[in-house]
């Protein structure tokens, strides 16, 4: 009986010191891009998404279909790699394209503080700001 409250206990421990995840999942819509001290806002009347389910991500931020697979590690994205269709995209919608694209390289950071998802690039270089749908 000793043993067993004991390994109880040891379970007990061992899931309250786990770590959560926030969740992500869902439909976000981009609100800006660039860099983390140069933010430019989203290309204005552009409709944007970016969809995370499980395990699965998908988007469009103007121009090109992109998706592929993520896990969520505490505060980390692992990202395999994105896939994307292959349109010419000018101007700022091709812009925010490119630094969207750029951020869901192998690995990100982001916070979730409420309905503001921030998502930085493994380098540090890139960020973009997201708001739930």
């Amino acid at each position: 009986m000793k043993k067993l409250v004991i390994g109880l206990l040891v379970l007990f421990v061992l899931a309250a010191c786990a770590e959560v995840s926030a969740d992500i999942r869902g439909q976000w819509k981009l609100i800006s891009y660039g860099t983390p001290s140069d933010q430019k806002p989203a290309a204005p009347d552009v409709e944007t998404f970016i969809e995370f389910k499980v395990e699965q991500m998908n988007g469009n931020v103007g121009c090109n279909g992109f998706g592929g697979e993520y896990t969520v590690k505490g505060d980390t994205l692992e990202l395999g790699p994105v896939m994307s269709t292959m349109m010419f995209c000018e101007g700022p919608v091709g812009e925010q394209e490119m630094a969207t694209i750029a951020v869901f390289q192998e690995s990100a950071t982001f916070v979730l503080d409420g309905d503001t998802l921030t998502i930085t690039s493994a380098d540090g270089n890139s960020v973009i700001v997201l708001a739930r749908k």
